[in-house]
């Protein structure tokens, strides 16, 4: 058989299985607590919730979530055509098929029967095709939009009522994952934030940006028997010791992103519980590759090389948590986990920056408490960075500065990621038209390989070329990635149904649909 026609047999066979894989049913809950498992559900109740951050800037915007309570009420309003299981493997959501061409640049999504938005109209491949187009908008492009690069938004197309035909102008091999992601929620035609009808297991009743919103259960929801729950509050904490008192002393039901220094005390509390999961999240430290001093890629490796990886693990996230390496995405199948793992070494990181003209480092790192651990892990850096003359000023903001006019902006800072496979993430952060380029990341080299990597179909090929791109992100990005961090939440012994997930949040990755009350 010629190569030509073994290539186009191994491309179809894996288009092939995907399309199987993408059939699969959204039923996968991951494993539960044994007494969780052998509880019925009971029906009604007001679940409150403490989430971490928030502020005047709060959204109920779908495809414009940057701040944990943004991202926890997108997934409670709006749902995705795909969607992640417990072990972040990919299932169907709204769409009950999603089918790609034998070259990859055609995909065809259907929908499932009987879907309809919180004010009872149906959902259809024209909400659909209006959702994208609003992702993708030129004039006005969300979140999303980088991921979406390549799709001929003039070439989206209802087939019928329930089948939508997207179209790219080159194989496009994640599409299922990109349609997967929190900020793709589908919205009905002519959508609007501020009055948010939605197609999630809530609707709204109230929002106060920087305090709390409250959701109602949507009595049209697809998912039959869920959510369970009669009500949702979601109370924003900037302030750790808040959250937690709020816990112990009965005002919310459950919070997340427990601060490990408590994981004891409140373990101690037979009152409240703990839940923990491995997930592949991420708390980087994000050096703009195009401003002094971390334009020179010698003053970014030698930053790398400051980090005891260990003790910030054991340090900042007593453990919860496992070593990192400066490329993220551990979850994914292609994570190159042959890369020798990087670890201090002072002596060579001030050898490089002297050989940049940097010995005696003044910078300014800024944090602030907008996801658990990132306060922690600035001050530790700054006691490593002393071994190596390096003089760390920790500038510690709230995250209504954080995320307001500097956000992105900022030459030395931190930042929080949920776990997400590689080529979703770069389309997020690593491109120069990517949302959140907080690095400036501009690399021709890793942007040819990425690009390539999007529209490679067959998985082996693609794998090759992520660990490539890895590999330079390892040298010379914009990136300090020296843990992933257990997603440590807590709640009250009422509270059932929740699991441990790897998503990272697993408080809302499911919307609250599956949670319960005992009462």
């Amino acid at each position: 058989m010629p190569a030509q026609n073994r290539h186009r047999v191994r491309l179809i066979t894996a288009l092939a299985l995907s399309a199987s894989l993408m059939g699969l049913s959204a039923c996968s809950t991951g494993a539960a607590d044994p007494a969780t498992a052998m509880s019925t559900p009971k029906p009604g109740g007001n679940l409150r919730v403490g989430i971490v951050g928030g502020s005047a800037k709060d959204s109920l915007d779908a495809h414009a979530p940057v701040t944990h309570p943004d991202e926890a009420r997108a997934i409670q309003l709006y749902d995705t055509l795909a969607g992640y299981d417990n072990d972040h493997k990919i299932q169907m959501s709204l769409a009950d098929k999603i089918t790609p061409s034998a070259d990859g640049k055609t995909w065809t999504v259907h929908l499932r029967d009987g879907l309809k938005f919180s004010d009872g109209k149906p959902i259809t491949a024209d909400d659909v095709i209006f959702t994208f187009k609003r992702i993708t908008d030129p004039k006005a492009p969300m979140a999303g939009a980088a991921a979406l690069s390549t799709l001929d938004r003039d070439a989206l197309k209802a087939a019928d009522p329930q089948t939508v035909v997207f179209t790219f102008t080159s194989p496009y091999a994640i599409f299922p994952d990109t349609v997967a992601q929190y900020n793709s929620g589908i919205v009905p035609v002519g959508y609007d934030p501020k009055k948010p009808v939605g197609s999630g297991p809530f609707m709204l009743d109230s929002f106060t940006p920087g305090q709390q919103s409250v959701f109602v259960k949507n009595p049209n929801y697809w998912r039959t028997g869920e959510p369970h729950v009669d009500k949702v509050t979601i109370i924003d904490f900037p302030d750790d010791t808040a959250r937690v008192n709020a816990l112990l002393g009965g005002q919310v039901d459950a919070i997340d992103q427990l601060p490990l220094g408590q994981v004891n005390v409140v373990k101690a509390n037979p009152a409240v519980k703990v839940l923990e999961s491995a997930t592949g999240s991420w708390l980087p430290f994000t050096m703009r590759v195009d401003q002094e001093p971390f334009n020179d890629p010698k003053v970014r490796e030698a930053f790398r090389l400051i980090v005891d990886r260990k003790q910030m693990v054991d340090q900042v996230l007593g453990g919860h948590g496992t070593i990192g390496n400066d490329m993220y995405s551990p979850l994914d199948s292609c994570y190159p986990s042959d890369v020798p793992q990087r670890s201090q070494d002072i002596e060579k990181a001030k050898a490089l920056l002297a050989e940049a003209g940097k010995s005696n480092l003044t910078v300014d790192l800024v944090t602030s408490p907008a996801a658990a651990g990132l306060v922690e892990a600035a001050q530790v850096f700054a006691q490593q960075a002393k071994a190596a003359g390096v003089t760390v000023n920790v500038k510690k903001v709230d995250p209504g500065e954080f995320y307001g006019d500097q956000y992105l902006k900022w030459n030395f800072s931190q930042d929080f990621w949920f776990s997400r496979d590689y080529l979703p993430q770069t389309a997020a952060s690593g491109f120069t038209a990517s949302p959140y380029n907080e690095t400036h990341w501009n690399d021709p080299e890793w942007s040819a390989l990425v690009t390539k990597a999007q529209g490679t179909t067959d998985e082996t090929a693609r794998c090759g070329l992520i660990k490539q791109a890895q590999k330079i992100e390892f040298d010379r990005g914009g990136y300090i990635i020296w843990g992933f961090p257990n997603s440590v939440d807590a709640y009250g012994s009422t509270v059932q149904g929740l699991t441990p997930d790897k998503s990272g949040i697993p408080l809302t990755s499911f919307g609250f649909r599956n949670v319960w009350l005992n009462q």
